[in-house]
């Protein structure tokens, strides 16, 4: 399988160069030049299997220049050796008739981050030395929250690399935030910046595409990539709970073989959703995907409309993973739904940073309904929806799950349509425990977020995740803070670059 950027697809790349650059040279996304097809043998094959041999034999099909044995090792140091909770890193808690959580937070971060960012510094040193680079690897991340602290611990150590996180600094969770600042590690660096999201993901843009930086950084043996979901490495996991969630339901008896799903998804940098859509063009038998948003609903005026508009207030909300105006992983999905032209693409991104909107022509948009619906809510529904599902469900969920429950609601609402639903768990409440607390209707909180944790243990009978339980004595290590502007002086700092 070869691959190509979305803004040039006359020019080929492995699965080995593609993870390793993260972006391509001319600043789009690497995608695979074609799909594989799956079909019902396949998946009736997975349905007996683990998560990790069904890893193997997915992440097989896109990977070809890795071998089965690498991807076999890299895959059981990811998700096994407990790792994750009970060692089982994608369960299914069915809570009706026809609606399950996707609960993808068991693993060391407590956010669906790690499903990619455990298994990602396992193939990238072997990118390396397949595509035979000598040079230190220099990993640079934007998170709005959970990217940041689950690259951090997946590449901490990770001989040959390096790694900076930028991270808005009024952006994020309080445990969000220790998470980040408490990282060990030799090779790790945190910097928050005074701005939100997407000023930390366009800064990190601006430095990739500078050449005058990248000179400086050869010349001192570094080679940048990166570990947000621009990096294939990144997206090509998250293909894999997808189709193993559809598994699951199989074996378990709740769906039959071909019986159509949908998946509702809280979406802010398009990569989660993005997976599904792949998912099912390779042949998941999959009916709507809901793409779900917080009070910055730029992706659901896009998916209504076909009109793409960053041009609005930047809002801080209950769900800061999705705080996002500008959601990069949507090229992809352009690039596949406007006839695989580069040249509309580059035309696309280039009005999105002149005007900071675009429109696609009627047969994207149409295509574009046809896959997608889209559906937001604010906080106060946030809120009553977390209280309403643990009402009636005694089930716990974060702000972010929350958006995405409303959202398939509003669905079936307007549609009609009963077919069973997953919904996509992205983080473990207790990161947010007390925006959690307040949704339950508790006031006259702690000021520790310990505190506010062990109250939501002793309301639930949840218990507190042991990777949360075990920041409360970490100290933090990393204070810096930065403007936008000063994020590439902040890396040749980090660096030791000379001028």
């Amino acid at each position: 399988m070869k691959y190509i950027s979305t803004r040039d697809d006359s020019r080929q790349y492995s699965a080995a160069q593609a993870i390793h650059q993260g972006l391509a040279p001319d600043g789009g996304l690497f995608l695979p030049q074609e799909l594989p097809t799956l079909n019902r043998d396949f998946f009736e094959r997975l349905c007996s299997t683990d998560y990790c041999w069904r890893a193997t034999e997915i992440l097989a099909l896109f990977l070809e220049d890795y071998s089965h044995e690498e991807l076999e090792h890299c895959i059981q140091a990811a998700y096994g050796g407990g790792r994750f909770e009970d060692d089982r890193p994608a369960p299914l808690a069915k809570v009706s008739e026809s609606e399950y959580f996707l609960e993808l937070w068991h693993g060391p971060t407590c956010a669906f981050k790690d499903m990619a960012l455990q298994l990602l510094p396992k193939l990238l040193p072997l990118a390396a030395a397949k595509t035979g680079c000598d040079k230190e690897t220099v990993i640079l991340v934007a998170t709005s929250g959970d990217t940041g602290k689950a690259a951090l611990e997946g590449f901490r150590d990770v001989e040959g690399t390096r790694i900076q996180v930028f991270y808005p600094e009024d952006g994020v969770s309080p445990m969000q935030k220790r998470q980040m600042v408490t990282q060990q590690g030799g090779n790790v660096r945190v910097t928050g910046i005074r701005g939100n999201f997407d000023d930390a993901q366009t800064g990190v843009k601006r430095i990739f595409g500078d050449r005058n930086f990248a000179g400086r950084l050869e010349k001192a043996g570094y080679l940048l990539s990166s570990a947000n979901s621009i990096n294939w490495g990144r997206l090509v996991p998250q293909i894999v709970y997808y189709i193993s969630a559809y598994c699951d339901l199989v074996a378990d008896g709740e769906i039959s073989m071909g019986e159509k799903i949908n998946f509702c998804v809280p979406t802010g940098n398009f990569g989660n959703i993005l997976a599904a859509y792949y998912a099912k063009k390779m042949g998941l038998p999959v009916g709507r995907l809901i793409c779900a948003s917080n009070s910055n609903h730029v992706l659901t005026d896009f998916i209504r409309s076909g009109c793409y508009d960053r041009n609005r207030e930047f809002l801080t909300t209950l769900s800061p993973s999705m705080d996002i105006l500008v959601s990069s992983n949507l090229e992809r999905l352009l690039f596949d739904l406007c006839g695989r032209d580069p040249r509309q693409i580059r035309g696309m991104m280039e009005d999105l940073r002149t005007t900071g909107t675009f429109r696609v022509d009627e047969g994207c948009w149409q295509a574009l309904q046809k896959e997608f619906f889209g559906a937001f809510c604010n906080d106060q529904t946030t809120k009553a929806t977390i209280r309403g599902v643990f009402d009636r469900y005694s089930y716990l969920c974060d702000p972010h799950t929350a958006v995405a429950v409303d959202a398939a609601a509003q669905y079936r609402a307007i549609t009609g349509d009963r077919a069973r639903t997953v919904i996509v768990s992205t983080a473990s409440p207790y990161k947010f425990a007390g925006s959690v607390l307040e949704a339950l209707g508790r006031e006259n909180l702690p000021e520790d977020d310990f505190e506010k944790a062990e109250l939501l243990e002793q309301i639930s009978g949840v218990p507190v995740p042991q990777p949360i339980l075990e920041l409360r004595q970490a100290q933090p290590r990393f204070h810096d803070c930065c403007a936008p502007e000063e994020m590439e002086a902040a890396v040749a700092e980090f660096l030791t670059l000379a001028p």
